[in-house]
């Protein structure tokens, strides 16, 4: 009898080591505040002059979707939403809140800990979720890390070079800069110039030898999959590689600005007179900071336009570059090991950036620029090499997505106090992009934060929850309610760059109703 038992339990630990090998790897890879300036998909709305060949090359051998949406846009709460895979009004979890003080959030498994519970060993570093907790990963290796960041001696500031009023605004969202173009170099302080590091603990930064927290990252990464690479009889491994940039400050090498020169930048298609029949600016403080930031860049540059938001775009555009140089080094330690065939790369955002379109330069707006992020998929033997699906999917759809083609338990709450996820799975895009049928919706949901965010809310003020901005995205239209009432109506076959509000027009009044109608189920089915 002792043989027998012996025996069974050989055969299902040589069951379990066996789905354990034939699982693939995962290498999950987010940066931070990009847009659709990307090159190989985008469309009217991107940029001509970006240049990020690695994701294109990596859109080639993979799924890239045209319409790719964040459900929050903005750091802290599109993080904790697709990292757990739960809807913002679904959990409550609505802004700068720490997703693991949140009652349903705590009680629900983030992505990296469903994969580490289910036999993965998972390897982060850099920015994943905006407040991270190293014990959701089998190892961490960096915090998130901003720099360079310029620091005068005694606080981080904006790059002396950055003109004012814009460069009051901060170190963070104030400043930009070649890293060459060394701050304060010749004041005779020499605590100055160049710091790096998380907010407790940093150290000089020196351009010709430091590598930045992107590079670092990425290095680490490449040595990670080389790693993995080697090992025999190692379990599967779900690796996730945070990148900072083309977040604030836009702070990066000569070469990558060089790439840009600001006489040949070609300013985005911005109309006169967008906002004018817009609501967003009517509804907040002309503090917000996107609107601030607009009327402080054009203050700085004497009301010159096209050469303030030029000069952003050139910053902006060799940040994309750069980080898109990371990107490469990452998805090349794949592609250069025997990985290759069975290991799945996404590429994503937390959210895109609005670059002075309807008065606005920054995220967290209900509008196309700020919503829309690049979301390419390679997942061997299931997604079809260079397709570009154009059905509408957000980031909710993640965690849904990979649990699906790694055939892990689809139940990821800790207990009943947890949410079941709100996604699903983008596999029939994967397998045939051109597809409109899937288990998901006609579009994609995002919202902006309005107040009231805590740790948790009884039911009678949860269903207040939704008395926030609210966009929603599908293949032709994207519709805008505000928490007052007022509305916005966008036909993207005819108006890609969202110029003309048709929301007041008598004849989209059918369309504005079915639209309207299809947002609020999924807002009140998660109520």
């Amino acid at each position: 009898m002792r043989a027998v038992s012996i025996f069974l339990i050989s055969v299902v630990s040589f069951l379990a080591q066996s789905w354990a090998d034939e699982r693939p790897n995962v290498v999950l890879i987010v940066c931070d505040d990009l847009n659709d300036y990307i090159t190989g998909i985008q469309d009217e709305t991107g940029h001509p002059q970006s240049i990020t060949p690695n994701m294109e090359k990596l859109g080639k051998s993979g799924v890239s979707f045209r319409r790719a949406y964040s459900n929050n846009p903005v750091c802290a709460p599109s993080r904790s939403s697709f990292l757990t895979g739960i809807y913002a009004h679904t959990s409550g979890n609505l802004f700068w809140s720490k997703w693991f003080e949140n009652d349903v959030l705590k009680n629900s498994r983030t992505l990296m800990d469903h994969f580490k519970q289910n036999g993965y060993h998972v390897a982060g570093t850099g920015k994943l979720m905006h407040h991270g907790r190293p014990g959701e990963w089998s190892e961490f290796k960096h915090k998130a890390d901003y720099g360079p960041s310029v620091f005068d001696g005694e606080k981080r500031v904006a790059h002396p070079s950055v003109p004012k009023p814009f460069g009051s605004i901060g170190a963070v969202d104030g400043s930009w800069g070649a890293l060459e173009d060394i701050p304060y170099a010749n004041d005779g302080n020499p605590k100055s110039g160049w710091i790096y590091g998380d907010w407790k603990n940093t150290k000089p930064f020196e351009p010709s030898k430091d590598p930045t927290p992107d590079e670092r990252n990425a290095a680490w990464a490449v040595e990670k999959i080389k790693h993995f690479s080697e090992q025999e009889d190692e379990k599967p491994f779900f690796l996730g590689v945070g990148f900072i940039r083309p977040h604030t400050p836009l702070h990066v090498a000569q070469k990558y600005f060089d790439m840009f020169p600001l006489d040949e930048i070609e300013m985005p298609l911005i109309k006169d007179g967008d906002a004018e029949d817009t609501h967003y600016r009517d509804l907040f403080d002309p503090g917000q900071k996107g609107l601030r930031y607009y009327r402080t860049l054009l203050e700085s540059f004497d009301g010159d336009k096209e050469l303030a938001i030029k000069t952003f775009t050139q910053a902006y555009l060799a940040c994309v570059a750069a980080v898109d140089e990371c990107i490469g080094q990452v998805v090349d330690a794949i592609d250069n090991s025997p990985l290759r065939d069975n290991t799945i790369i996404v590429v994503t955002s937390d959210h895109g950036w609005q670059m002075g379109q309807k008065d606005y330069i920054f995220k967290n707006s209900p509008w196309e620029e700020s919503c829309r992020i690049p979301f390419v998929v390679r997942a061997p033997g299931v997604a079809k090499a260079g397709g570009v699906a154009e059905h509408p999917i957000s980031l909710i759809d993640l965690y849904p997505t990979l649990v699906d083609l790694c055939g892990l338990p689809r139940d990821t709450r800790k207990n009943d106090k947890g949410a079941p996820l709100d996604g699903h799975s983008v596999r029939p895009f994967l397998e045939n992009p051109k597809s409109t049928t899937w288990e998901g919706p006609k579009g994609a949901l995002s919202m902006i934060y309005v107040g009231d965010s805590r740790k948790s809310y009884s039911a009678k003020e949860k269903r207040q929850l939704k008395n926030q901005h609210w966009s929603y995205r599908t293949e032709r239209w994207r519709y805008i309610r505000y928490n007052d009432g007022a509305e916005e109506l966008y036909d993207h076959d005819s108006d890609p760059k969202e110029w003309s509000n048709l929301a007041d027009s008598p004849e989209h009044r059918p369309i504005k109703r079915q639209l309207k109608k299809q947002m609020e189920e999924i807002i009140d089915s998660k109520m």
